[in-house]
């Protein structure tokens, strides 16, 4: 239930808070006095979208706070989906900012309005006047028998699986648009294959490529340098061998002497050793290099197959080349296999939409079962509301598409007197008739969902008399189930009320501003005989007042 509102800095209202009560509340006041303002903060904390120039003072930012017992309500759930953290008494808060931007909490934790939205859905109905043209709407209809249907769970499934069936659906669409295409490029996508195939790619032959063309390309120099260097490391007399044997020999003569000759010793024979390889490489190398035109021929050849390629295929190096050659592979693969594509996909489709039939079958079956009871439940509050003449028709059409919701169409009637045909609601009832249908069909949902609140806004607009007393018992009777509050002009319903709230204006510092109070038994009094008889009160109107709330 609402627990508590407060508004600070909100068009007329400056300061507010009021605490509300269980049961059914009634909230009344003048024409202008602020109700409607206290309807829209509380729409604006509830995820209406905000107006900044609905701020007061705009030096001060706009704060509304909404607190609601959700004890008994089994919405921990959506806490943990949406990571918010639960609360038994679960505080709202919205805030515009002088800079006209707004945030929203939950629990002093922030969040989007989608999420706050999802989340004050779950909380309370707020009921104006225009909404009574959600009747005719065919959405809102099929809310009322799915609610009665109990179709809720089911409707969630089937709606994930029917976003998954058109998915799956474009996806073939598209496939089979492009299956033309691909296969006019497998030709061409084919050559450039077999091309990269063909050309036997190593990840790292460029480079070693070059390497090897530079040495046959200066075979004579090479060997020129080598012999040379060989030469000297081996002459008998003066070769680098012969004379670092000479400095190891001295080195040895003294090593004993101190362990720096010795390190120096060491290090001079690790020396030799490895000269005397690099000498070995140089002799081998020398042995094995020999100029060979046609190998150089072969192996520019090939550089330039691998130049052409990369030119061709636009990379710069040959590791891109085959990435390329794999691309290719797959894009081959993936044509010669769109065959089974379609197939498999055609296959995934033809499940879900078996699935899809299954359950909007059982849709189907559940809303053909509530519809009469609906219809009896429905004829026979508005009897009571002083339509006893009124019949409802109610046809449902279950057809082969699968539409948002199931395969039905749905048609509300009404006959609102005797011998006159089924009609639209808009053709058939009048204002002050739509606003008893739509009391009588919210009455009817109370029973068939948990919600916490409902608010009525001037529901008993067009309505009078005896009228309006069947509409207060209703209210009454729902108020057994959930909160209820009404917003009315009407003392016949206002005297119904466990609790009595006045919206009034008030000038403060020279500033007119609206406020709330809950009203005792005297000033309850006062405020009907008001409403019955206007600011000048006598004492038929005040003996009136007291009637009404006995």
């Amino acid at each position: 239930m609402l627990v508590s509102l407060s508004i600070k800095n909100y068009a007329l209202i400056e300061n507010l808070k009021v605490d509300f009560q269980n049961r059914f509340s009634i909230i009344t006041g003048e024409t202008g006095a602020g109700k409607s303002i206290l309807l829209g903060g509380l729409s604006l904390v509830l995820g209406k979208r905000a107006d900044a120039s609905l701020v007061s003072n705009k030096d001060k930012k706009c704060v509304i706070e909404a607190v609601f017992d959700i004890e008994n309500y089994d919405l921990i759930s959506f806490f943990d989906e949406e990571d918010l953290d639960y609360e038994l008494f679960t505080t709202i808060r919205r805030e515009i900012l002088p800079n006209g931007k707004s945030r929203a909490f939950i629990n002093d934790t922030p969040t989007t309005l989608t999420v706050l939205n999802n989340f004050s859905k779950q909380l309370i109905d707020i009921h104006s006047q225009h909404e009574t043209l959600q009747l005719a709407d065919t959405n809102f209809q099929f809310q009322i028998i799915d609610s009665l249907a109990e179709n809720m769970e089911e409707l969630v499934t089937y709606k994930k699986e029917l976003v998954r069936f058109k998915k799956l659906n474009a996806e073939l669409d598209l496939v089979r648009t492009n299956q033309q295409k691909e296969k006019n490029e497998l030709d061409y996508n084919r050559f450039l294959f077999d091309e990269l195939e063909d050309a036997n790619l190593m990840d790292n032959e460029l480079q070693n490529l070059e390497e090897e063309i530079e040495k046959l390309s200066h075979v004579e120099d090479i060997k020129l340098n080598l012999s040379e260097t060989v030469q000297i490391s081996d002459d008998e007399q003066i070769g680098l061998k012969s004379l670092m044997q000479k400095v190891k020999f001295n080195l040895e003569n003294i090593k004993r002497y101190s362990s720096t000759y010795e390190e120096l010793y060491e290090r001079i024979t690790s020396l030799i050793i490895e000269f005397n390889d690099i000498v070995e490489d140089a002799v081998r190398e020398n042995e094995n290099l020999d100029y060979d035109p046609v190998e150089l021929e072969r192996l520019n050849d090939r550089l330039q197959v691998l130049y052409n390629l990369k030119k061709k295929h636009a990379v710069e190096t040959v590791g891109e080349l085959i990435q390329v050659r794999n691309s290719l592979e797959n894009k081959i693969s993936k044509i010669e296999n769109i065959g089974q594509s379609i197939k498999d996909k055609e296959l995934e489709i033809k499940e879900i939409e078996n699935k899809l039939d299954g359950i909007s079958g059982s849709i189907h079956k559940k809303r053909a079962i509530a519809i009469p009871v609906f219809k009896k439940q429905l004829e026979k509050i508005l009897k009571n509301l002083e339509m006893k003449n009124t019949r409802v028709s109610i046809n449902l059409i279950e057809g082969k598409e699968l539409l948002f919701n199931g395969k039905d169409t749905l048609e509300f009637l009404i006959s609102a007197n005797k011998g006159l045909t089924f009609e639209s609601l808009k053709k058939a009832a009048s204002g002050g008739e739509i606003s008893r249908i739509m009391l009588a069909v919210k009455n009817i949902l109370s029973k068939y969902t948990n919600l916490p609140a409902i608010i009525f806004d001037e529901i008993d607009t067009g309505v009078s008399g005896e009228v309006s007393n069947k509409i207060a018992d209703i209210m009454q009777q729902m108020s057994t189930q959930m909160q209820v509050i009404s917003i009315t002009h009407l003392p016949q319903i206002a005297a119904k009320g466990n609790h009595h709230f006045k919206v009034f204006k008030e000038e403060v510092d020279g500033k007119i501003t609206s406020n709330i109070k809950l009203l005792d038994e005297n000033e309850r009094i006062v405020e009907l005989a008001e409403m019955l008889g206007g600011k000048d009160l006598t004492d038929s109107a005040i003996a009136h007042a007291k009637q009404l709330l006995n």
